[in-house]
């Protein structure tokens, strides 16, 4: 299985620490489509869009900023980073995504999650008391869509499906449907027990967060009959690659800071993160990846060795970052981080074969 590297982005509207003005939504949404085309451009493998439903994001369509980048890009995978499943109809979901398979010529995939952020749930309707739940029905709903057309179903949160037409379908054969995992040993147990994909979240905190995660994940699979070390695993986190790793910090910490100070769960009142405390979530044994290309390689490798994943995604220029330093960040993932860690992971996996 070859290892894949990426860029997702929730399309942050932050004020620029140095300016204090924040960006148009117009300008944020352009930017998005812009990045996608460099990813391409650069060679990494998955453009990721999150889901917010807030005046401090644009990314309340992540369907629609998928659709458009679809027709800016020609190889790179395409994929929610998250779907907050819970408060939406998978029945939609499923059209919008199979539709931007078709657009992209089988390039969609689904990271369906039951969503940190929990303004979707009011908005939309839904009860908070039901937040697992329902992501539970959903889910499900969503793999049977997947599996069979025309469907019959029924649940409790929405109209039971009675020979029901579900187009279009895949452009291929199927859509990969990922769960986005935080840390919840449930999540992580009722993700293995599926046969999923597993998309492990990793905000702030030391490389080895997720062994328990892992390690539920893999023996629930096991348990229920999966091949487990096949199933594939992802770590998603933050980062920038820089020229040194000096100039990384530099660029990356300002914005950062400021977007987990601004556009965290509560407005205005998320985390204050002092300096010294952002060069230690960068330090070899934290998790960010932050770096030059060459710490980057080794941070990734060390993730690889640790938990045997397969994919990274990494939120660049969260906090609002300028476009130019975001792409330069993007441009030396593609073409100096990425094609070193392959390689390197190719012959780890020759020589356990």
């Amino acid at each position: 299985m070859a290892f894949e590297i990426g860029i997702m982005t929730f399309g942050e509207v932050t004020e620029d620490p140095t300016t204090g003005r924040p960006p148009s939504p117009r300008q944020r949404v352009r930017e998005t489509i812009e990045q996608a085309k460099i990813a391409d451009e650069a060679g990494l493998d998955v453009f990721g869009v999150g889901e917010h439903h807030r005046s401090d994001f644009v990314g309340s369509a992540p369907a629609i900023l998928l659709a458009a980048a679809a027709e800016a890009t020609e190889r790179i995978r395409l994929t929610s980073s998250v779907t907050v499943l819970g408060s939406e109809d998978p029945v939609r979901v499923w059209e919008q995504f199979a539709t931007i398979d078709l657009l992209s010529s089988g390039r969609a995939e689904i990271i369906a999650g039951r969503g940190s952020y929990t303004e979707s749930f009011p908005l939309f309707g839904y009860d908070l008391q039901d937040y697992a739940d329902l992501f539970r029905e959903k889910l499900d709903l969503l793999l049977r869509i997947r599996e069979q057309n025309p469907l019959t179903w029924s649940g409790r949160f929405r109209a039971p499906l009675v020979d029901a037409d579900i187009a279009p379908r895949a452009d291929g054969d199927t859509i990969p449907i990922w769960v986005g995992v935080g840390g919840s040993a449930a999540s992580a147990i009722s993700t293995g027990r599926l046969g999923l994909p597993m998309a492990m979240a990793l905000l702030l905190g030391p490389l080895t967060f997720h062994e328990q995660t892992i390690e539920l994940y893999r023996a629930a699979a096991q348990k229920a009959g999966h091949e487990a070390d096949a199933l594939p695993v992802s770590i998603n986190t933050h980062g920038y690659v820089g020229r040194t790793s000096r100039q990384a910090r530099d660029v990356m910490y300002p914005y950062f800071a400021k977007g987990m100070a601004e556009n965290n769960h509560q407005r205005g009142r998320g985390l204050r993160l002092p300096r010294a405390a952002f060069d230690a979530q960068a330090s070899p044994g934290s998790g960010l990846l932050v770096g030059s290309s060459q710490e980057i390689i080794d941070k990734l490798l060390a993730y690889h060795e640790l938990y045997g994943i397969n994919r990274a995604i990494i939120q660049t220029g969260f906090g609002g970052m300028p476009q130019k330093e975001h792409l330069e960040a993007i441009e030396r993932l593609g073409t100096e981080v990425a094609p070193v860690v392959r390689l390197e992971v190719a012959a780890r996996q020759r020589e356990a074969a």
